[in-house]
């Protein structure tokens, strides 16, 4: 597979952009110079891998020239560094092509996830809570902001519904490999014989959408004010504080109770709205995606999984790429970077095998 026309092409298009950033027309006008902006830092990688390609293939057409040249000393020199030269070009070629495969257009965006209580009662609430515990750990690792849009707590701990937004540059490349079916066996604290359960939890994960992709008529909504039932002090439960807004053509409810500023509230209701929204239409323009994404998410019946976490054995287990790493204390405590490199490189493989098709 020939990419060197598509990497030149891109490398012609990079330096247009550096020109067109430097006019002065362009710098006037804070929207364009935005956008030029992030297409830059788009295909930045991928022209300093190219340049960095190019030398090295200079470097050794160079070195060969040497080893005709009838000096031993240099040409041995230029045997040692053709030796460490040569092996590079496969390693830059890979690396180029898996830059040049298509990329997710949300992947560079901050993330709305929904975790909601499946299958098993208060267990299921106990799990649902253990997951979000477990992503609100690696945000902290990744330092990431999270911010709670809505939750339903039980008494014992758990969450039968628990709504977040996680705020960072590129969360979805990571986060969207986590929408799916979660399945858990262990021994529930409410059960006293000892027997081990299983329970089940489902994580939708969703980018988080700008004003312009998508438009929301104010007629179409039904915005309602009430007193949050939340922690948060007597401020918080004495106002109306609390936010929910029904977008009528779709039945969509979205509220928000965590803040104590209602106009908080509200912005954050509004944004898993359009967040909800942006899912909706995206399913409607791509059938084959809308019905991947319900296959993952299903229904919370534990038969529905992408992910089994077993405790007596410490083990967790990936069902898409069938990956088993026995490390799940240490999982649950953040550290999902194994599994998440895993499913990246599976998804590279992936795209590399259709481009061969």
């Amino acid at each position: 597979m020939n990419i060197e026309p598509k990497l030149q092409a891109i490398e012609k298009e990079f330096l247009d952009i550096e020109e067109r950033m430097g006019d002065p027309a362009t710098a006037s006008d804070p929207r364009a110079l935005q956008d030029l902006g992030k297409k830059r830092a788009q295909l930045e990688p991928v022209v300093e891998k190219y340049r960095a390609y190019r030398a090295a293939v200079a470097s050794i057409a160079e070195a060969r020239d040497l080893l005709k040249g009838g000096d031993p000393e240099i040409a041995e020199l230029a045997r040692e560094e053709l030796s460490e030269l040569e092996p590079q070009i496969e390693n830059f070629e890979k690396e180029l092509t898996i830059l040049l495969l298509p990329k997710d257009p949300n992947d560079e965006k901050s993330v709305i996830v929904e975790i909601r209580a499946g299958v098993g009662g208060d267990e299921a609430a106990l799990f649902a809570a253990d997951l979000y515990r477990m992503y609100t750990r690696f945000c902290e690792r990744q330092r990431w902001k999270i911010e709670v849009i809505d939750s339903s707590l039980i008494g014992l701990g758990g969450y039968k519904e628990v709504i977040f937004r996680i705020d960072s540059h590129g969360a979805y490349s990571m986060m969207k490999y986590e929408s799916g079916g979660h399945r858990v066996q262990r021994v529930p604290v409410t059960e006293a014989s000892g027997r081990i359960h299983t329970s089940s939890a489902t994580v939708a994960v969703m980018p988080e959408v700008e004003d312009i992709e998508i438009e929301i008529r104010p007629e179409d909504l039904k915005i309602d004010t009430y007193r949050s039932s939340g922690a948060g002090g007597q401020h918080v439960n004495m106002t109306d504080s609390a936010v929910r807004i029904t977008h009528l053509p779709t039945g969509i409810v979205a509220t928000c109770q965590d803040e104590r500023s209602q106009i908080k509230n509200r912005a954050r209701a509004m944004a898993y709205l359009k967040a909800r929204l942006y899912a909706l239409e995206q399913e409607k323009q791509n059938a084959e995606q809308a019905s991947e994404r319900r296959g993952m998410i299903g229904s919370g019946d534990r038969s529905e999984r992408i992910r089994t976490y077993n405790f007596p054995q410490n083990r967790i287990t990936d069902h898409r790429i069938n990956l088993t790493l026995y490390k799940l204390d240490s999982y649950l405590d953040g550290d999902l970077f194994e599994m998440i490199d895993a499913m990246i490189l599976a998804e590279q493989t992936q795209k590399l095998e259709h481009l061969e098709d």
